[in-house]
């Protein structure tokens, strides 16, 4: 009886990612009752409005996004809840990466990351100014709450510091190594671990590599003797598998978003998994490294 009285005071969030999500409930603990509006085993770019996420949004006191330009979809999603939950756009509480870039592509039309690269949740740190901002939000609509979502943010963010201690020590031999990777995805994580984006197999983020693009980048990678690649679970096998077996590069897929698979269903699993993978092929890659590969 007194849990079902807990869930029906609990104030209704809407978040746009299952990463933020994550990072309402660790503040918001029982208090709140968070669910992601998306699945992030599909593109985050590419939405069908689905009837859930509508009756999510009209029940949601907050809406809690990742902001910029990540969520194309989601002006449609709530002209259909006729709607409009508060709004917490979070990408306001962290520097953004990439934002001088030109927000229109040549022809004129808007392109993906335009206002700069919103991945910003892979950098574990981030976290810190995140949940600053959520705990900010959550308290303006439930003021009595202030010191439980305080507590529940120290809590959350003593574990968060020590992986971020265990994920740099673990990264650290590979310092300066330069990868690529398949989408535009990580250059706030290797940035953190002070890894380095040398190329991305996408031209544009989010569209198929030409041809030629692929010709390019597979050269550029033999001549520096650029030995792994960083794919995401929905990266194109035939296409990841091309590069590598042109290069010798050996694959790390890492899930970019909680739930991503099955191994990481919360925030510091998200990083405990990228992190041991990465790290591993990296060792393998530089293990079998002779030089630039010939061909």
């Amino acid at each position: 009886m007194l849990a079902a009285i807990l869930a029906a005071a609990a104030l209704a969030v809407a978040a746009t990612s299952t990463d933020l999500r994550d990072l309402v409930a660790a503040v918001g603990g029982d208090r709140v009752r968070v669910e992601s509006l998306t699945d992030p085993r599909q593109d985050p770019h590419a939405r069908e409005i689905v009837p859930r996420q509508v009756a999510l949004l009209k029940s949601a006191a907050l809406l809690v996004r990742i902001g910029l330009d990540h969520e194309p979809w989601l002006p449609r999603a709530l002209a259909a809840s006729g709607v409009t939950p508060r709004d917490v756009d979070v990408s306001r509480a962290v520097v953004v990466l990439d934002a001088a870039i030109p927000r229109l592509s040549a022809d004129a039309r808007p392109h993906l990351h335009a206002y700069g690269n919103p991945h910003y949740w892979l950098d574990p740190v981030n976290a810190h100014p995140i949940t600053a901002r959520l705990l900010e939000a959550l308290a303006a609509a439930q003021p009595e709450d202030r010191a439980l979502f305080a507590e529940n943010r120290a809590r959350f963010l003593a574990r968060l510091d020590a992986g971020v201690a265990r994920w740099q020590a673990r990264l650290a031999p590979f310092a300066g190594a330069r990868l690529v990777v398949v989408h535009d995805t990580w250059p706030y994580f290797m940035r953190r671990f002070g890894l380095t984006v040398a190329g991305a197999v996408e031209e544009t983020p989010g569209v198929p590599p030409s041809p030629a693009h692929l010709g390019q980048l597979i050269e550029r990678m033999r001549a520096s003797g650029v030995r792994t690649i960083v794919a995401e679970p929905g990266a194109s096998p035939a296409i990841v598998r091309r590069v590598a077996d042109a290069t010798g590069a050996r694959v790390a897929t890492l899930a970019p978003s909680v739930g991503g698979e099955p191994d990481v269903p919360d925030y510091i699993a998200l990083f405990d998994v990228a992190v041991g993978r990465l790290a591993r092929v990296l060792e393998s890659a530089a293990a079998a490294s002779t030089g630039p590969v010939s061909r």
